[in-house]
C-alpha cells in the first residue's frame, strides 16, 4: 500500500495518487472481449459453450430451482446463515416496494399541453452474479427481487462456477428467495455474449435481454461496455466494477474493522482498489498493521495482495478535505 500526504502533492501527483490501475485497460482485455462478442454473434451457443470450456472449466449449465434443489441447499448451509439470507432478501424486497416509483399526474407544461412520467417494467433483464470462488449471493439478492418488483417478466441470471464446476449452496437459496426458476452457471465476457444475443445451449435456451445489469471483473466491465454499442443493442446500468472503495476515517476509527473493509474490497480481484483517507498519522499505522495481520488468515490471500499493490493511505489534514479528496476520486 502506497503512503502519501495530500498536503505535499501537487496537482499531478494529487491526479497520479487517485489514478485507477493502468491494467483495467489493457488493450489485450479489450481486443479478447471484442473476439467474444464477434464470435457469439456469428455462432451461438456453439461459441458460448466453447469459451466457458476454456475460461470457467465446464459448459453451461442450468441450475432449475425446485423444491428439491432448494432443500439440498438449505441443509447444506447453517441455519443461522439461512436465517441472515431470509432476512436479507426480505429487507431488499420491502425497500424496493415502498419505493417503486408510480407514474405521475398529468402536468399542463403549456395550455393545451399536458405531459407525465410513465414507468414500465423492461421486457427482459439479464443479471450478472460473481461467483466461483467467491459467489456473492447478496449481488444476486439485489438485483432479481428489484426486477420482480418492478415486474420484470423475465429475468435471467448468471454466475460463474466454482472451479469445481457446482454452485455454492447460498446461490440457490437466493435464487429461490427471489423467485428465480433457474439459474446458469456461467461467467465472463461469454455470458454476457449470451444475454447480448441470446444462445441456445444443450440445457436450453438463454434469451436476449434488453438490459444488463451486475458487476464483474475487467472482462466483464468491458463486455457490459461493447454490448451497449451493438447496433439496436442493450442498455447497461453502469459500468460497476472492478471494486472500489474509499474508506474515510479519524482518530476514532476502529483499526480492525477498517482493515477489514479494505480487505472485504481488495480480495474481490486483483484489478481492485481500495483507499483509505484520514486525518490522524497514528490510525493510518494502525490500519496498516491491521491489514498485514489479517492478511495472513485470509482465503483470497493473493488476489487481496495483488489489489493492495494499487492501494492508498492518504493523510489530510482534516474531514473536510477527506471528503473532497472522497468527491475527487468518485469510488
Amino acid at each position: 500500500m502506497k503512503r502519501l500526504d495530500w498536503s505535499t502533492l501537487d496537482d499531478a501527483g494529487r491526479r497520479a495518487a487517485l489514478a485507477r490501475p493502468a491494467r483495467r485497460i489493457r488493450r489485450d482485455v479489450v481486443e479478447a472481449v471484442h473476439e467474444i462478442l464477434q464470435a457469439v454473434a456469428a455462432e451461438g451457443g456453439a461459441a458460448v459453450t466453447r469459451y466457458a470450456e476454456r475460461f470457467d472449466g465446464a459448459p453451461p449449465r442450468r441450475i432449475a430451482i425446485t423444491p428439491e434443489t432448494v432443500a439440498e441447499a438449505r441443509a447444506a448451509l447453517a441455519p443461522a446463515d439461512v436465517r441472515a439470507l431470509r432476512i436479507a432478501a426480505e429487507n431488499v424486497r420491502v425497500f424496493h416496494e415502498a419505493t417503486r416509483p408510480e407514474d405521475t399526474a398529468l402536468v399542463e407544461t403549456t395550455p393545451g399541453v399536458r405531459s407525465r412520467l410513465v414507468w414500465r417494467p423492461s421486457r427482459a433483464a439479464g443479471l450478472y452474479v460473481p461467483g466461483g470462488s467467491a459467489p456473492l449471493f447478496s449481488s444476486l439478492l439485489m438485483q432479481a427481487i428489484p426486477a420482480k418488483v418492478a415486474g420484470v417478466p423475465v429475468r435471467v441470471a448468471v454466475t460463474p462456477p466454482s472451479r469445481d464446476g457446482s454452485v455454492h449452496p447460498a446461490m440457490i437459496l437466493a435464487a429461490n428467495e427471489a423467485g428465480l426458476d433457474a439459474l446458469w452457471l456461467l461467467g465472463g465476457a461469454q455470458a454476457i455474449a449470451a444475454m447480448t444475443y441470446g444462445a441456445t445451449l444443450a440445457d436450453g435456451d438463454i434469451p436476449a435481454v434488453d438490459k444488463l445489469f451486475g458487476p464483474g471483473n475487467a472482462y466483464v466491465a468491458e463486455a457490459k461496455k461493447q454490448a451497449s454499442a451493438v447496433p439496436g443493442g442493450l442498455a447497461v446500468d453502469m459500468p460497476a466494477g472492478p471494486s472500489e472503495l474509499l474508506v474515510i476515517a479519524d482518530r476514532t476509527a476502529d483499526p480492525e474493522l477498517v482493515a477489514a473493509d479494505l480487505l472485504s474490497q481488495a480480495e474481490h480481484d486483483a484489478d481492485a482498489q481500495v483507499l483509505l483517507v484520514c486525518d490522524d498519522a497514528r490510525t493510518l499505522d494502525a490500519v496498516a498493521e491491521a491489514v498485514a495481520a489479517q492478511l495472513d488468515d485470509l482465503p483470497r490471500a493473493d488476489i487481496a495482495r495483488a489489489s493492495l499493490a494499487e492501494a492508498r493511505l492518504i493523510r489530510v489534514r482534516d474531514l473536510a478535505e477527506a471528503c473532497a479528496v472522497s468527491n475527487q476520486y468518485g469510488p
